[in-house]
């Protein structure tokens, strides 16, 4: 068995943050120094890092309550349970968290100096975002309710929960692309 199979589940979650963050404090380095150097070259990769955010933000909001729903069959103390537990975990703080931040500050930062916070496609699309991010507050209450084991909704409801990121999505790219209003 190799030394990583042996490793405590904690100790592995510890070292992946670690890196997690040494990896965004380098990026936020890189961009300080592209601001002071060279603002003009900045803007792109504050667009590539906002849509990167967004991808990995979105990623886990649609994956976070199909793990729901497939928990919620599981016997609360098994196996199986606490494996969701760490999952669900894991996902929230290590994936969805940290994006939803960085998707938002490089959006507000994109918002202001391109678009002046003008513009009724932008807020609607702030306005979705919002309210995105009260689902992401719903979805993080749900851990740690699984956690607790009380959880009390249906695995119905959490498939329909599944839908709702993914409705805020189309609003957001069509406003994004299309700018209607």
């Amino acid at each position: 068995m190799s030394s990583r199979t042996q490793e405590n589940p904690a100790a592995s979650g510890r070292k992946a943050a670690i890196r997690a963050v040494a990896g965004l404090a380098v990026v936020a380095t890189g961009l300080a120094l592209m601001f002071h150097v060279n603002p003009d070259v900045a803007y792109p990769w504050i667009k590539a890092i906002h849509v990167i955010a967004v991808i990995s933000w979105m990623a886990g909001m649609l994956y976070l309550p199909r793990l729901f729903v497939y928990h919620c069959d599981a016997e609360p103390g098994s196996v199986q349970s606490e494996t969701f537990k760490v999952m669900e975990q894991r996902l929230l703080r290590y994936i969805i968290n940290p994006a939803m931040a960085v998707t938002w500050i490089m959006g507000l930062w994109l918002a202001w100096t391109i678009f002046g916070f003008s513009g009724g496609w932008l807020h609607v699309k702030l306005a979705a975002v919002v309210v995105l991010s009260a689902v992401h507050g719903y979805f993080s209450k749900a851990v740690r309710l699984f956690a607790a084991d009380e959880n009390t909704k249906s695995a119905r409801h959490w498939r329909m929960m599944n839908e709702v990121p993914t409705i805020l999505m189309v609003i957001i790219v069509i406003m994004v692309i299309v700018k209607p209003f």
